[in-house]
């Protein structure tokens, strides 16, 4: 088994950024899912759910404290990485409320124009980072604006699979994963509880939850007219109530990740 592809997104619900190799740390992948975009009046976030073009932007982690933007129909703009102390502002992710430094008046009123709603862009630096769900991961376990957990897996296999029921293949950035396998059975992820990839150590938390999210186009940011993949996923991978597919991770401390390294459960 070996590392096939590795993904972030630095933005929520923005496009992924697909990588060679990536430092990993505290928060997941260096740079995944540490800016996000949020309503003016009241802090709740936006997502791909109920604003499908957000899969078109784009977002680019220049590496000397600036992140820049692209969207159809917009200039490109740099944001600076705000303090981590600064014009702090209340956000609401899901059942979390806590406070992470907003972006500034030109990013905001950028994004605004472009999605013809008031809107801020906040980011998480690492010390404002929230802790995992209840119950998953240990103490020193936190995750920026990913829904709950730092990491996802998904073995190809497993899609592989899927596509063959489907009828009609699905691309894996439907799932938004940060780590692909290649070289297992397909949903051999589901049973394991420790892998190393390289040198770093990684533990299996829990499956992933998948909702609506998974029917948008990646590339058009179109719905599936058929609902496709989730209707097929219910009748084979639903747990009550619940439609299952990947895996969910927490690092144990930091390391190095790159394309091609192999992949052991321990």
């Amino acid at each position: 088994m070996f590392l096939s592809e590795l993904y972030r997104y630095p933005v929520k619900s923005g496009q992924a950024q697909r990588l060679l190799s990536s430092q990993v740390g505290l928060l997941g992948l260096q740079g995944d899912r540490r800016w996000m975009v949020v309503e003016e009046e009241n802090g709740r976030f936006l997502t791909q759910r109920a604003w499908p073009q957000l899969g078109q932007l784009q977002a680019i982690d220049e590496g000397n404290g600036t992140l820049l933007l692209r969207a159809p129909g917009q200039a490109l703009l740099q944001v600076p990485v705000p303090e981590a102390d600064v014009d702090l502002r209340g956000v609401t992710l899901w059942r979390d409320t806590f406070r992470v430094p907003d972006a500034g008046d030109a990013a905001a009123a950028w994004l605004s124009q472009w999605l013809g709603v008031k809107v801020r862009l906040v980011h998480c630096p690492e010390q404002r980072a929230r802790y995992l769900p209840n119950g998953y991961g240990t103490n020193a376990d936190r995750a920026a604006f990913a829904d709950g957990f730092a990491l996802l897996l998904i073995g190809q296999a497993s899609l592989d699979a899927l596509n063959q029921r489907v009828g009609r293949p699905m691309e894996m950035l439907r799932f938004r994963p940060n780590l692909v396998v290649q070289g297992a059975e397909a949903f051999a992820e589901d049973g394991w509880e420790r892998i190393r990839i390289g040198s770093l150590e990684f533990r299996v938390l829990k499956p992933s939850v998948r909702c609506i999210f998974t029917t948008i186009d990646p590339a058009t940011g179109e719905r599936s007219p058929d609902r496709e993949p989730m209707t097929t996923l219910k009748t084979f991978r639903q747990k009550e109530g619940d439609v299952l597919f990947g895996q969910n991770l927490a690092a144990d401390g930091c390391g190095y990740l790159e394309v091609g390294m192999p992949v052991e459960v321990l």
